[in-house]
């Protein structure tokens, strides 16, 4: 069954390094508040957490204005938070293949995942489709063509980010 969806994907930058520094204590203490923090703004936008990777998660949208608010005020809240670490960010939409009800696979998927991948600390990629879809408050700027890896084409991609005089607080 295809279905219409808007993928976003998060990590905290810097993690392994931090867990080497710091220990496995202070890690699980950074972790545990990077998913405190993801799980109610993810409830407060209505964006579902499909899953847990690790330092990072995926959400999955009907909408894509939702999930683009989501993962700028959880970048916004990490930059300025008393946190460690930052976040970095990447989001497509697309139709895609609903897998046994609860999982999602297809080209949108994939290149959320690796437009996050691509992303710098504190920055987040999407495609023109979400970028066109972003809310007033949210600036998109054109990247151009960005070479992913696995993808055959290079992809049109834009860094979105709150606008100076817009920026919410978590």
């Amino acid at each position: 069954m295809r279905v219409e969806r808007s993928f976003g994907f998060i990590d905290l930058c810097g993690f392994t390094a931090f867990t080497d520094q710091h220990g496995d204590e202070q890690a699980v203490e950074v972790l545990g508040e990077f998913r405190r923090s993801v799980r109610r703004l993810a409830s407060d936008f209505g964006v579902r957490i499909a899953k847990w990777i690790g330092d990072g998660a995926m959400f999955v949208a009907v909408d894509p204005e939702p999930l683009i608010m989501l993962v700028l005020e959880l970048e916004q809240l990490f930059a300025v938070d008393s946190t460690p670490l930052v976040l970095r960010g990447g989001m497509s939409s697309g139709a895609v293949i609903l897998f046994e009800g609860d999982d999602h696979i297809g080209r949108a998927v994939n290149l959320a995942s690796r437009l996050c991948d691509k992303a710098a600390p504190g920055e987040c990629l999407a495609t023109l489709e979400i970028a066109k879809r972003a809310p007033d408050l949210v600036v998109a700027e054109p990247v151009g063509a960005v070479d992913v890896p696995g993808f055959a084409r290079a992809v049109e991609v834009a860094r979105l980010a709150f606008a100076p005089q817009a920026l919410p607080t978590a």
